[in-house]
């Protein structure tokens, strides 16, 4: 247990391509917020049966996410056929739930895998979540993602941040990439999370951490860099986006790459935004993460590292 939780929570820090998972006790159940990506759905299963185990046979009541992108929900439909256990999503992505429209939840978009799921409650900003005993209160986080949310527990100075805020930055601003508002949205959010009480920030990718005044001059930097070069900024998704696919995969043929991921439209949008074409932008991306030590070449498959 990390230094810092209160006993009933438990901190379980994943990978890039797994979100983080935060997991409440209370009574005997549980409730885990978020889930993972779907490679990495029955190691999710395997962790939860042994964090259960740990608290004495608790009860897996509950599965929440704070958004919809692949790598936090990815484990959804694994960890609900296991354990019987209801979703509860964004209020705002419900429809596209409902209606499983791979697009508006951005799946296709970026090539990426999500198992189908279905959800039972939603939570809106405003809501209370009841987390290991404790009262969350549930917040809009747009920017990475304009229906994220995020949740602050003000009793105990404790932040669920999602990808709103990472220890070395935030995830991508989505929705700059095909020319929407996003910026100014992060900006708030990060001047939101700058007003509360927080000791402690539970992400959605990397460490847990306690120095959120360093964590917060770090993002506003970020940010006011990408504002400043927008460009740059597409150039970086694509990168995210290619070393993501690798994480995934794990190896493709170089001249593959292109028709792996020909109907990504997200991918697409940031190609057109960094001015290049998608087949030059996928290309640049694959030998810049490969010259940074991110991906290798064999012959002609391109691997991740």
């Amino acid at each position: 247990m990390m230094p810092g939780l209160p006993p009933s929570l438990r901190f379980v820090q994943r990978d890039w391509l797994s979100s983080n998972q935060v997991v409440g006790f209370d009574g005997g159940e549980a409730v885990v917020v978020d889930t993972g990506y779907v490679k990495h759905a029955d190691l999710a299963v395997a962790l939860m049966r042994r964090l259960l185990a740990d608290a004495g046979g608790a009860r897996l009541a509950g599965i929440v996410n704070t958004h919809l992108h692949s790598d936090h929900c990815g484990g959804n439909a694994a960890l609900a056929h296991a354990f019987g256990c209801p979703i509860a999503i964004p209020q705002a992505s419900a429809a596209d739930v409902a209606a499983w429209d791979e697009a508006a939840l951005g799946y296709s978009g970026t090539g990426q895998r999500c198992p189908p799921f279905r959800h039972g409650a939603t939570l809106a900003p405003g809501d209370t979540l009841r987390l290991g005993g404790l009262a969350w209160q549930v917040l809009a986080a747009p920017g990475h993602d304009p229906r994220s949310l995020i949740f602050h527990c003000a009793h105990e100075r404790l932040l669920i941040s999602a990808d709103a805020l990472w220890e070395q930055g935030f995830g991508i601003i989505f929705p700059e990439l095909d020319g929407d508002s996003g910026f100014a949205e992060q900006q708030a959010v990060l001047e939101l999370i700058a007003s509360l009480p927080v000791d402690v920030v539970l992400p959605g990718h990397g460490p847990a951490f306690t120095d959120v005044r360093g964590a917060l001059a770090r993002a506003f930097g970020r940010l006011a860099a990408m504002r400043a070069d927008p460009p740059k900024h597409a150039r970086h998704a694509l990168k995210v986006l290619v070393k993501f696919l690798l994480l995934d995969i794990e190896r493709i043929e170089s001249t593959q790459l292109i028709e792996r991921v020909r109907d990504a439209t997200v991918m697409r949008a940031a190609a057109a935004r960094a001015g290049m074409t998608y087949e030059a932008a996928l290309a640049w991306a694959a030998d810049e993460l490969v010259t940074q030590g991110q991906l290798r070449r064999d012959g002609d498959w391109l691997l991740d590292h």
